[in-house]
């Protein structure tokens, strides 16, 4: 769903105190199904949007209608930053829609707001094809983000080593459902797979946070770090055009269209950490792809093709 429908549907509803979501999905020119189901969003949310039961019913705002933003308690405010803030790192509608509210909410609370809808970012690009669950400690890591708390963690790194740190929250970025945790220690900016973190615990400690620090840049330093370590080795390859959205979803970043033939076919650019990883990944698709270079990808093809020839040839 978009930051920017769901705040103009809070917005209408303010202006007409009750609404259908007939009437909503008018206005937001939207299905009637689209329609309700963002204001299902924003009353799971905690914004206090309700259904109104009987003839003439609909959804209302409770407290009746309302031309500001000043109804809504500071829960409610983050609540509602929380969740629209994410799209705000993708889309342009998005951050002015969330400028906008933000003027339009108490002095009080603007503070709280704009800390809420940095609070976390989205991005749908993974690093692997697997469905994890959401891990039960982001709630509280949200919280201590927007309240500027210390937390402790008990983590597991990469290695299975376990320790047990405080460190300021920065930062949280849901990257196509594994989350991670950008964070200030004592040495420096770190970043933590929230998967691995057995406990966190808040702390009434004041976490500090540079003035200049912005989540979307943290995150693609990071991101850039880690795709530099992942394409070790590229490789170029000629494939159907009709193939390389497939292709595109094995290879993510790691892979680019560099000229479309006259054969029907792309040439595309891939990476990965080493020949083999490519091999790997190639071998599947047998005669369908071809390999211009390097010979490196080459050979280990070849040599995939030599075990399955020597195991199932006969």
């Amino acid at each position: 769903m978009r930051a920017d429908r769901l705040v103009a549907a809070l917005l209408f509803l303010q202006q007409r105190g009750r609404v259908t979501a007939g009437q909503l999905a008018d206005e937001l020119e939207v299905s009637v199904a689209t329609a309700r189901r963002d204001l299902e969003a924003l009353s799971i949310a905690g914004i206090p949007v309700y259904p109104q039961p009987g003839r003439g019913g609909g959804w209302a705002l409770v407290g009746g209608a309302r031309t500001d933003l000043s109804g809504l308690s500071a829960t409610e405010t983050q609540a509602l930053f929380l969740l629209v803030g994410p799209s705000a790192a993708i889309s342009g509608e998005a951050r002015t829609a969330l400028r906008k509210l933000v003027r339009a909410l108490p002095q009080t609370f603007r503070a709280d707001a704009e800390a809420a809808a940095g609070a976390v970012m989205s991005d749908r690009t993974g690093w692997s094809r697997l469905d994890r669950p959401r891990p039960h400690t982001v709630d509280v890591l949200q919280n201590a983000v927007v309240r500027r708390r210390k937390v402790r963690l008990t983590y597991t790194n990469a290695l299975g080593d376990r320790s047990v740190r405080s460190v300021a929250p920065w930062g949280l970025v849901d990257k196509d459902e594994t989350w991670y945790l950008i964070a200030g220690t004592e040495r420096g900016q770190r970043t933590f797979r929230v998967d691995r973190i057995a406990e966190v615990e808040a702390t009434e400690e004041i976490a500090e946070r540079p003035d200049d620090f912005a989540l979307d840049r943290a995150w693609n330093e990071v991101v850039g770090e880690v795709e530099q370590k992942r394409s070790g080795t590229w490789a170029t390859v000629l494939i159907e055009t009709r193939y390389v959205p497939i292709l595109r979803d094995h290879f993510g970043r790691h892979c680019h269209v560099d000229a479309e033939c006259d054969d029907g076919r792309s040439r595309v650019r891939i990476a990965a950490p080493s020949p083999r990883d490519i091999a790997r990944n190639l071998a599947g698709w047998g005669g369908a792809v071809e390999v211009l270079a390097p010979d490196t990808v080459q050979r280990e093809l070849a040599r995939i093709g030599a075990e399955l020839t020597q195991r199932y040839g006969g």
